[in-house]
């Protein structure tokens, strides 16, 4: 009606926005209620994104859509600055073109594995090719490729569900640094100060992609440990590969580790890819390192400084990436005297030593690890035991267990099988239990052709009482 008063600013009006409903009581009020609506959506979406190109033009346009999206872009001209805007401000996701001066995108990707940093990484590039994303996306370990121009709402969905795994990363991070405090990290279990500097070590190493040497003596958990530590590391998803060198002949070490082509030697008649191809992305625990023959570890030198390997028979080097763990009971000192380990392999093997303390030095935890020992086991054997007898508890505290964990497992096993259910008590050990004398041969007369030696000591050992038993026997003579 011409003349009548305009009610259009008061007229009440409605919206929904975010699942809610939100009543405006004026047009006037609009401009607040959108700041409302934007101050809501970059609370729901305040992840860190930072963008790397050397296009200030590309770098604008992305960090736009992004403050569209409710993000935080974070830029940098390069690889190199990327890497220094990571240290200061670590980003939940990294956008990075492929093709840059001074560290292009494929630099960046190798720099940020090396120093452990799991930030998912899409990669954009106006030159694309399947073989390259196959590249970046499975050996370099970027979370997406991207061709350009891009998709608003592609990039937006990738982002989302890269900052859905960074959170996951993050979380699974805190779930076994408080784990570990409870006394738990993977498979390992224990609360004494000796196995929580273990905890602390594999969660300082698990991130990185240094070798790492683990030490300790037989049977006290080197290859949980090395397990430990591909589980928490980005190659988490990748293969787990153990090699015990002490169980390969000396003929088959290098076609097991390098691989093989076929016909290289007699019995090859097809092409085997080694454990290095196979580990590609993952972990190689090399298991008593001490006892790989010399002609092999300079072969595994050449490895581990130029990352890649050459099967036998073969003409051509094929990269590997792959992290090495080393284990050993063996003292490596006295091998590189006695020319059985070269001396280069150890330095290169030792970046970062994890020693494993043997169980007489963390008797406090033999509970806590009986009680895991006999949750495995129940399930193995379909037993039903439910508890261990406190007697047998402080028989156990006060063995020396000269076989360690192993050893332990070992007599829990045949008393759980003996058992089936119910409560583990004395009556159920063997009567010829770990509590063993320290010395080699029996102490006491032998009265027949049998020479008693006790499990477990080095092979020198056993030559010596051997030779002195047959010395004995024939009167010296």
């Amino acid at each position: 009606m011409p003349g009548a008063p305009d009610n259009s600013r008061q007229k009440l009006q409605t919206f929904d926005s975010l699942g809610g409903r939100f009543q405006i009581e004026s047009i006037g009020c609009l401009w607040s209620y959108f700041c409302t609506i934007k101050l809501i959506m970059a609370k729901k979406n305040s992840a860190r994104v930072l963008i790397v190109d050397d296009d200030a033009a590309q770098r604008s346009l992305i960090a736009d859509m992004l403050e569209a999206f409710g993000f935080q872009p974070i830029t940098a001209s390069d690889g190199q600055d990327a890497i220094h805007a990571q240290a200061r401000t670590p980003a939940d996701v990294i956008i990075t073109e492929l093709m840059m001066p001074r560290l292009d995108g494929f630099g960046l990707l190798r720099a940020l594995a090396q120093r452990g940093d799991r930030t998912p990484t899409i990669v954009l590039t106006a030159f694309g090719s399947i073989d390259k994303a196959i590249y970046v996306v499975h050996d370099l370990k970027a979370f997406w490729f991207l061709e350009k121009p891009v998709q608003s709402a592609v990039l937006r969905a990738l982002l989302e569900r890269a900052i859905a795994q960074k959170r996951l990363i993050n979380e699974t991070t805190l779930l076994n640094r408080q784990l570990s405090h409870q006394g738990v990290l993977c498979d390992l279990v224990g609360r004494t100060p000796a196995i929580r500097q273990v905890y602390s070590l594999i969660s300082q190493v698990a991130p990185t992609s240094v070798v790492v040497l683990i030490t300790g003596e037989s049977g006290t958990g080197k290859e949980l440990v090395a397990r430990a530590i591909h589980r928490m590391s980005p190659r988490a998803a990748g293969p787990f590969i153990a090699i015990n060198c002490a169980a390969l002949p000396e003929t088959l070490m290098e076609s097991e580790l390098f691989g093989h082509e076929k016909g290289a030697f007699s019995g090859a008649a097809e092409r085997h890819a080694g454990s290095f191809e196979q580990a590609h992305g993952g972990t190689v625990l090399l298991d008593e390192i001490g006892d790989m023959p010399i002609a092999t570890q300079a072969k595994l030198l050449r490895v581990l400084e130029e990352s890649s390997v050459r099967r036998l028979g073969g003409k051509n080097d094929i990269s590997v990436d792959v992290r090495v763990i080393a284990a050993t009971n063996r003292n490596l000192f006295n091998a590189i005297r006695e020319k059985r380990l070269r001396e280069d392999l150890y330095y290169r093997l030792n970046v970062f030593q994890i020693e494993l303390p043997p169980l007489r030095d963390r008797r406090d935890d033999i509970p806590m690890i009986c009680a895991a020992i006999i949750a495995n086991l129940n399930e193995k054997h379909g037993c039903r035991i439910a508890a261990i007898d406190p007697e047998v508890l402080e028989r156990f505290r006060n063995d020396p267990w000269p076989g360690n964990i192993r050893q332990l497992r070992n007599v829990l096993e045949r008393a759980m099988i003996i058992a089936g259910q119910g409560t583990i008590t004395m009556n159920y050990l063997s009567c010829d239990r770990p509590a063993i004398s320290e010395t080699t041969v029996c102490e006491e007369p032998v009265q027949d052709d049998r020479l008693g030696i006790r499990v477990g000591p080095p092979i020198r050992e056993i030559e010596e009482a051997y030779i002195d038993y047959g010395a004995q026997a024939h009167q010296w003579q």
